[in-house]
């Protein structure tokens, strides 16, 4: 799949005819284009290859990546083939910075960023949801690993706030099957740190598990409601997991993007629906009895059906970030 730059940044693509404008001309006259080649997107291919698509075939005259990664070869084309002298880590974030010309010496300059291809993203679940803020305890969101991976290039998307659901993308990391994983929604103290090395007590924000990894959304902005999807996507942008919660039993989603992620995840068949149609409030989990304290989880003893009936809400002071869920059930 071409990836377009929507998650990692702005790509940069500088373009010119040729600079001799004798060629310009001849090739105008025998037929040719002075067009310039665009560049189309990128595919991380495998742990040592990635492909670059161009509308025509070119030939790479130079090429370098940030972070240092020696290239074993290059096969030009109008996909260029960059194949590395080894396996890069899983989902590492280069930038490549590459200078093309095609025939009539037209030429293109691409600076961008993207990550490497992970071929061992760890199976996982979402496992509990925090939606409620109360200083100095932040939103969060729980996975729970069920095979050894790495998380690297893993992107995390929450519908119900705003247009730009995307709030996270990890870089490499090994977990091990049966691993909590916390991402909390907000940094509001100094010691919140993200621990990507194998100190689990680097980070100190309130909420943190010294049995489980720490992660921490930058700024202080609320980017989750009683209403809306959590979903976690691969760089192929397979579903992982997905739970969809409302706070209301309304007959449709209140949003237009709330409806488009609720098609979405219906057609990846990440959630259910009671009537085989794209699912509505009526299919999602009754999220209304949700405080601070009182937090959405995942029965961990159940199959996961992909349906409402997999969550319930812990009963109060029960939340349990980066620890087994509380079997105490909320009942009022």
């Amino acid at each position: 799949m071409k990836k377009f730059f929507f998650f990692l940044g702005t790509c940069i693509a500088l373009s010119s005819c040729s600079t001799g404008g004798e060629s310009a001309v001849a090739a105008l006259l025998t037929g040719g284009s002075s067009q310039a080649p665009v560049f189309l997107g990128y595919e991380a291919v495998s742990e040592n290859e990635v492909d670059f698509e161009f509308s025509h075939e070119v030939k790479v005259t130079s090429l370098s990546f940030d972070p240092e990664i020696t290239v074993a070869s290059v096969e030009d084309g109008s996909t260029v083939k960059v194949t590395f002298n080894e396996n890069a880590e899983p989902g590492k974030l280069l930038t490549a910075d590459l200078l093309a010309e095609d025939e009539h010496r037209n030429t293109i300059n691409v600076l961008i960023p993207f990550r490497t291809k992970n071929t061992r993203m760890p199976e996982l679940v979402i496992n509990e949801v925090r939606t409620e803020y109360s200083t100095p305890r932040v939103e969060f969101i729980e996975f729970k690993t069920k095979t050894a991976g790495n998380l690297g290039a893993m992107r995390v998307f929450i519908a119900g706030v705003s247009h730009k659901p995307s709030v996270y993308e990890f870089s490499p990391v090994e977990v091990k099957k049966g691993e909590y994983v916390v991402l909390h929604l907000r940094s509001i103290e100094e010691k919140c740190r993200d621990e990507y090395t194998d100190n689990l007590a680097e980070s100190g924000g309130t909420d943190s598990s010294t049995k489980a990894r720490d992660f921490w959304i930058p700024g202080t902005d609320k980017i989750i409601n009683k209403t809306g999807f959590v979903y976690l996507l691969d760089q192929d942008d397979r579903v992982l997991d997905a739970v969809m919660f409302s706070e209301k039993p309304d007959t449709w989603w209140t949003k237009e993007y709330l409806a488009e992620a609720a098609e979405f995840l219906y057609n990846k068949g990440a959630w259910k629906s009671k009537s085989g149609n794209i699912c509505g409030p009526a299919d999602a989990f009754d999220n209304s009895k949700s405080t601070v304290t009182r937090t959405m989880c995942r029965d961990e003893t159940a199959e996961n059906s992909s349906t409402a009936k997999d969550w319930y809400i812990t009963d109060t002071s029960n939340s349990t970030p980066g620890e087994p869920n509380s079997l105490k059930r909320y009942s009022k």
